[in-house]
């Protein structure tokens, strides 16, 4: 009877926003497939996370760099965790040094788990806590600006107005947005005759 075939090395790889950069996650591992993913970790309903949980087998390997990768709260985290040993997968968080395999029974590994998750939670907590006080503090300041999302709407418009000769100043000013952010999307004052201030 032929030896059981060895389980394959699996990365996950995932970052808030795509204008993250995922280069320093499971640098020079050697991997047999890698998934990655682009969004919020807020919950575990996430495509290729699914996907990845789906994939793996008895055996394998999954490799992620750190446990907020995989998840953003205790609850979850531990959750995926028994899923994954369940199902027979080893599981290393290399950033926090932690491994977690079928066979084990080291329950300081798990408490330590623990720990992090939910200080890692509390943390988060706390930076939001901290710019909700900071958002209170500059709107009773009369300082509070929340950005404007740029649409091409808005583009339109701000080049309308310039073309009519309005200054770019007032019109950054009542779309509340900068003077540099219309400059990037190649607006400019308009002076007489249809000549642009450079």
């Amino acid at each position: 009877m032929p030896d059981k075939q060895a389980g394959q090395q699996v990365g996950y790889i995932r970052v808030s926003s795509i204008d993250q950069n995922t280069i320093r996650q499971l640098d020079g591992l050697s991997l047999d497939k890698t998934f990655t993913e682009k969004m919020s970790g807020k919950d575990i309903q996430r495509p290729v996370l699914q996907e990845c949980l789906a994939y793996i087998r008895d055996g394998d390997t999954l490799h992620v760099h750190s446990i907020d990768r995989l998840a953003r709260n205790a609850k979850d985290l531990l959750n995926l965790v028994e899923e994954m040993i369940g199902k027979g997968v080893i599981l290393k968080f290399h950033k926090n040094n932690l491994t977690f395999s079928p066979d084990s029974k080291d329950h300081m590994a798990k408490l330590q788990l623990t720990m992090l998750a939910a200080f890692a939670e509390f943390e988060r907590e706390l930076i939001k806590e901290r710019q909700r006080e900071g958002i209170a503090i500059a709107k009773a300041a009369g300082k509070y600006n929340k950005r404007r999302k740029i649409t091409d709407e808005l583009i339109a418009e701000a080049k309308a107005r310039t073309e009519r000769g309005e200054p770019l100043s007032r019109v950054a000013k009542d779309l509340k947005v900068s003077r540099e952010t219309l400059y990037k999307n190649g607006i400019k004052s308009v002076l007489p005759f249809g000549n642009y201030i450079q």
